[in-house]
């Protein structure tokens, strides 16, 4: 019986595997910062998520995780947010937490008035809000807690009590080994006292049709059926009696999620139905369930043995992972007769789209698969190998030429096909109800991945070459008049048809074929849908339907329709980014499944269904977490918070800011990106992140106020957060100190201004003074130079004076030789000398006459005034003769030129000069001239 149980507890996981999964998120004990286990979960009203955890309360906010540690620093094993208070549990302690201004968590204790009354070891496992009453239950007693008086009624019990529950008709719990009891005006009254809850523990309790479903650990699930329990007749019991069952929960759509000790988590219709069992190899953190909780949004929170889970169970996406690698990646897929066959790497698979069976490879078709393509009831695949025909789960090789990209009818005619190839075009034809391989396009040998027809036309798209243009004969065996436009080309390029227009897409956009230029011009509007930092792939699919055209981007799918009123094309956005959906990029791959806007996603390592009527856009606030003064000891970060709900007033040093800010959604594939400014120094809106925190640093003093809002997927939140905050200048820059700077200010323009004017009087005075001397010194330079041409023109007058002293000179010696001459003459030639007597005594009274002395003296006074001064100072004691002589030397006149003037010989003046040396007191080797010319 165990064996059978097994087997169809692995059926029923390969079909909730094979149909796909809601997307689930993980996170471990690293990434909260806290331990393994986390025993309750609980959300408040503004969507935080409260966990009790082993080593204490969890906070998280969607963006950031915060521990706050119990009391006594034991394991917190229970939560329950009432109102804006969130009690917890712990060892020996049961209270609640409460936030502050400053977004902070306080505790507040409930049981330390009666905590004498505990018994030992006792820990609070779970809580329960009925009206005015807290409700704490630990494994042996009940302790209800007026809200109102703080009184506190114990029920007591002798056995243990596993749990407790809460339900619309009441609360009610186990006791082990004597039943269920319902908690009634404050006493427990036994209801239930079947052996089954007698002896396995109820883990919980649920409604249905106004009957009571009790979940066992051991032994499935059991009906009320009066006062008395049965077996409740349904799938789910089959699975339930191999698992041991921990934490059970009733869902908002009377679904039932159970989680179990080693099998992860199963969840149930409410008809008993498996839905899916998601464990650890199905993407489960782990397999251990100790709690759950379903939070306002529909998903599945899972606080695990080591780490938390949650799962989107109303997301419109499911994912089948192939975690065993034995499809590979899905590079095509297509739904065909009912058929859902998926093309990958490693080969053709299929299965029945219903069937509760694995996929199935086909035979034969091991390798690559490159595409699946619907002609004329008939299914094609193009293959590494070539091209095959898929009959059900059989495929016929039509033809064998390697690389079959893709295959496409030919206009005109319904019995060939045109296929492209890793070595250029071929045809296929049809005879006899038999496809066959015709014939290979000559003259094209270029790889054609993807081409499109287009009139007469084919197209061909070469990602590092460009587009080739030609013509097929009427034969459609050769390739005419070849062209290749070398403009457009790039990595990941693709070319498609849609609703009739030829597009070509790239990294700098889409581009639409005109057929008047013969060129392809840019479409603005579809050309929208992707940036160039957006590109990833240019690859374009169009649905079977024809009525969307899907283009990849790095953080959308984009899902291109025709305008209903207008041509003008509506572009839809689908928020599954690059990394989530994890494709094959530049071989991406669509296709429709059996209800209205349901398709199939390839994945590298799957698919992924995405149902687009379920798609709703999100409604949801952004909010600030906390803002503190930064740059502080982590020690008082809490003293550094700053409150949220008051306009912040800081010092001039208190300038640097950490806000923390988030939005509480939580959504696999959904990511949650911000944007802020800071008005007053940043007001322009910053670029999208998903960082939730940031900082500024050394903000000038002024008034600021910070915004943020949030973007989930493409849509924004409903709301900006705003908190206002202002930094005040320095004691410095205060307003008594700025009257003071003013006042300094002035006086200081005053004292510069007297120091100025001081200057510039002083300086003015020196000028004039300067002037003054300047004037001085160019009269005196005036005078001097006056006095040098006075003395110029003296010595002037002087050489003239000397000159004419000179020229009288020479003419009375010239005279006295002349006289002489005529006496000698005289003398010679006349006997009487009688006769000639008185001439001779004239001559002799002439030459000894004292009259050209005079006279010379005169002259040489004029010319020398100072020598015979400087002569007669210097040696008094010559005589008349010893002056003239001197004046005589002065001249520079010989003995000879002398002598005539005094009347004498030549030795005679020797003589006299002899004798005048020794009155001037003159040594042998002095010049008596030169002395003479010194004086």
């Amino acid at each position: 019986m165990r064996n059978i149980v097994l087997v169809l507890g692995f059926f029923y996981s390969i079909t909730c595997f094979t149909q796909g999964l809601p997307p689930i998120h993980n996170y471990a004990p690293v990434e909260y910062n806290a331990e393994n286990q986390n025993w309750a979960i609980a959300q408040a009203s503004d969507k935080l998520l409260y966990i009790a955890n082993s080593k204490g309360l969890l906070e998280y906010n969607g963006a950031q995780w915060k521990l706050y540690q119990s009391p006594n620093e034991s394991v917190i094993r229970s939560v329950k947010v009432a109102g804006e208070r969130i009690y917890t549990g712990s060892y020996m302690e049961f209270g609640y937490w409460q936030k502050d201004d400053f977004g902070i968590l306080h505790y507040t204790s409930l049981s330390r008035n009666i905590s004498d009354q505990f018994i030992p070891d006792e820990e609070f496992w779970n809580i329960l809000e009925v009206d005015n009453y807290m409700v704490f239950q630990s494994l042996k007693r009940i302790y209800i807690y007026n809200l109102k008086d703080a009184s506190v009624n114990i029920i007591e019990s002798e056995t243990t009590l596993p749990k407790i529950f809460d339900l619309d008709q009441g609360i009610y719990f186990q006791r082990i080994n004597k039943g269920i009891y319902k908690i009634e005006n404050g006493k427990d009254v036994l209801i239930l006292d079947d052996d089954i809850v007698k002896e396995d523990e109820v883990v919980a309790i649920f409604q249905r049709e106004g009957n009571l479903l009790l979940l066992t650990r051991y032994n499935g699930i059991y009906k009320q059926e009066g006062n008395s329990l049965e077996k409740w007749k349904a799938s789910a019991n089959t699975l339930l009696l191999t698992a041991s069952v921990y934490s059970g929960l009733q869902l908002k759509d009377n679904s039932f999620a159970i989680g179990t000790i080693s099998d992860g988590l199963l969840l149930f219709t409410e008809n008993g139905d498996l839905i899916y069992q998601i464990d650890q190899i199905k993407g489960l953190r782990n397999n251990t369930v100790l709690s759950m909780f379903e939070d306002m949004a529909g998903n599945l929170w899972l606080g695990l043995d080591n780490g938390i889970s949650y799962i989107n169970l109303t997301s419109p996406f499911k994912v089948f992972r192939d975690n065993r690698g034995v499809a590979g990646s899905v590079y095509a897929s297509t739904l065909f007769n009912n058929i859902l066959y998926l093309g990958t790497n490693q080969g053709l698979f299929y299965r029945e789209l219903k069937s509760e069976d694995n996929f199935i490879l086909i035979e034969g078709t091991q390798g690559q698969v490159w595409s699946l393509k619907t002609i004329g009831g008939s299914l094609f695949c193009g293959h590494h190998k070539g091209t095959f025909l898929i009959e059900g789960n059989r495929a016929k090789q039509i033809a064998n030429v390697e690389g079959t990209w893709k295959i496409a009818e030919l206009e005109g005619t319904s019995d060939l096909l045109l296929q492209g190839n890793y070595d250029g075009l071929y045809v296929l034809e049809r005879t006899n109800n038999s496809w066959k391989l015709r014939n290979k396009i000559a003259g094209f040998d270029i790889s054609s991945r993807y081409f499109e027809l287009l009139g007469e036309e084919v197209f061909v798209n070469h990602e590092y070459r460009g587009i080739y243009r030609f013509r097929l004969d009427k034969d459609f065996s050769k390739a005419e008049t070849v062209s290749l436009d070398t403009t457009l080309q790039g990595s990941n390029s693709g070319l498609t048809t849609y609703k009739g227009a030829l597009l070509y897409a790239f990294k700098k956009g889409i581009y639409s074929y005109d057929k008047v230029s013969q060129q392809f011009i840019k479409d603005s509007i579809l050309s929208k849908v992707y940036t160039e930092d957006e590109y990833v792939s240019g690859k374009m699919i169009v649905d079977s339907g024809n009525k969307y055209l899907w283009v990849f981007g790095k953080n959308n799918i984009n899902l291109i329709t025709e305008g209903t009123l207008t041509q003008i094309p509506l572009v839809k956005s689908i928020p599954l980014s690059e990394n989530n959906r994890s494709g094959v990029v530049g071989y991406e791959s669509v296709s429709e499944l059996d209800k209205e806007d349901e398709y199939l996603i390839g994945t590298s390592t799957g698919f992924i269904r995405i149902d687009l009527l379920s798609l709703q856009k999100p409604l949801f606030t952004v909010s600030i977490g906390s803002i503190r003064k930064a740059g502080k000891s982590e020690h008082n970060q809490a003293f550094n918070n700053l409150k949220l709900s008051t306009r912040g007033e800081l010092e001039s040093d208190e300038n640097n800011l950490e806000i923390q800010f988030h939005a509480s959604e939580y959504r696999k594939y959904l990511k949650t990106s911000y944007q802020y400014q800071l008005i007053g120094i940043y007001d322009s809106w910053s670029e999208w992140s998903e960082r939730s925190v940031v900082s500024f640093e050394n903000l000038p003093s002024g008034n600021y106020t910070f915004r943020v809002r949030a973007k989930v997927g493409d849509d924004l939140s409903t709301n900006i957060a705003v908190y206002q905050f202002n930094i005040n200048r320095p004691w410095y820059l205060s307003g008594g100190w700025l009257v003071l700077y003013v006042l300094a200010f002035l006086l200081g323009i005053i004292a510069v201004h007297r120091t100025y004017r001081r200057f510039y009087h002083k300086r003015q005075h020196t000028l004039i003074e300067q002037n003054k001397h300047e004037i001085a010194l160019a009269k005196a330079q005036n005078e001097k130079d006056i006095v040098k041409i006075k003395n110029e023109q003296l010595k002037e007058e002087f050489k003239s004076k000397s000159n004419e002293l000179a020229a009288s000179t020479l003419s009375i010696i010239k005279k006295n030789e002349l006289l002489v001459k005529v006496k000698e003459q005289l003398v010679a030639s006349v006997a009487d000398k009688e006769t000639i007597k008185p001439i001779i005594d004239v001559i002799e009274k002439s030459l000894k006459q004292n009259d050209d002395w005079e006279m010379f003296k005169e002259a040489f006074d004029n010319a020398d005034r100072k020598f015979l001064k400087n002569l007669k100072k210097a040696h008094p004691n010559l005589s008349p003769n010893d002056i003239k002589l001197c004046a005589y030397l002065r001249l520079n006149l010989s003995s000879k030129e002398i002598a005539p003037l005094l009347n004498i010989s030549a030795r005679s003046i020797e003589i006299k000069r002899y004798r005048l040396r020794k009155k001037m007191d003159l040594s042998h080797d002095d010049n008596l001239v030169n002395y003479i010319l010194t004086l």
